[in-house]
């Protein structure tokens, strides 16, 4: 069962942006998305701090729409959120060691999206390493250690994570030695994330409802984007501009992990704009076209606020 209320006349909207979006130059879009929309009445952030039963906060289901949202994609950078939340888990129950330098793998990896930070943060989730191919009995024992995030997404028992695949770092020129060696001959097994999923990851951290109160209060901390023109400018990697962000009008406030890559272009973003109903909203979209296009989810985020 989705964890949102799926809305017909969302559905009717989002279906509809979709349409006029590919009208203007997009052939074959609606193929090449994965869209998850959810819309609240109030504010989603803490929503879930105040009750002392978080399966009350679960049924109570925000109104939602999507458009193939429970197909799995390669998810690129927006993975880190996962990896981050898994981070918190992992502090909160004592099997990792809350150190400056974890910190500051955590801070790099959402607020810059390196993918350096991304390595250390997966090698200490897991207990591996990078380096030189394996051999049989040696590669299956790391590949045994690797599934350690997947296997603890599994026990979340959502519905939205089938299909999913969360075992692989981020890469700038691509994986070598072991990490090649554990993508497969060919790439099967990639990292793998609905945005079905990716949203209610995200919704979680915004209303204080996974691993604890605090510590959604310092995911969100990281997941805070500045909507500032100079101070965007001073950045061009800054995750707002040619992303959901750029939409949003002056003064609202964002949340979000995007996802960029030559074959890709995502983002995951909860917002909130004076004189709008606060939104989160999922989009994953695919091909060497849809990468570059840097109009598409600033103009699908401003429709779908607006409507």
């Amino acid at each position: 069962m989705a964890f949102y209320c799926a809305d017909g006349a969302m559905a009717q909207q989002l279906q509809a942006s979709l349409q006029a979006l590919e009208a203007e130059g997009r052939p074959g879009l609606s193929e090449q998305v994965s869209i998850t929309w959810l819309r609240y009445t109030t504010s989603l952030i803490d929503s879930a701090s105040p009750r002392s039963d978080l399966a009350d906060f679960w049924a109570d289901q925000p109104s939602g729409a999507a458009w193939r949202g429970d197909q799995a994609r390669y998810p690129a950078s927006v993975v880190k959120l996962l990896y981050l939340v898994a981070a918190e888990a992992w502090l909160q129950r004592q099997l990792i060691d809350d150190t400056p330098e974890l910190r500051r793998a955590l801070a790099d990896m959402i607020r810059d999206s390196s993918n350096d930070a991304t390595g250390l943060v997966l090698d200490l989730l897991t207990g591996t390493t990078s380096g030189p191919e394996l051999p049989v009995e040696a590669f299956e024992r790391w590949s045994l250690q690797r599934q350690l995030v997947n296997q603890w997404c599994e026990q979340l028992s959502w519905s939205e994570w089938e299909g999913g695949n969360a075992c692989q770092k981020t890469w700038g020129d691509g994986p070598y030695g072991r990490e090649r060696q554990s993508y497969g001959a060919a790439l099967e097994n990639r990292n793998r994330l609905s945005s079905d999923f990716c949203a209610r990851l995200l919704h979680g951290v915004m209303a204080g409802a996974l691993v604890s109160p605090l510590a959604c209060g310092r995911m969100r901390d990281l997941l805070a984007r500045s909507l500032d023109v100079q101070e965007r400018s001073a950045d061009p990697e800054n995750q707002v501009d040619g992303f959901l962000g750029e939409g949003l009008p002056a003064g609202a406030r964002l949340w979000s992990k995007a996802g960029w890559m030559s074959q890709a272009r995502h983002d995951a973003a909860y917002m909130e704009a004076e004189g709008h109903a606060p939104m989160l909203l999922v989009v994953l979209s695919e091909g060497k076209a849809r990468a570059q296009d840097v109009r598409l989810l600033p103009e699908l985020c401003a429709r779908l606020l607006a409507s």
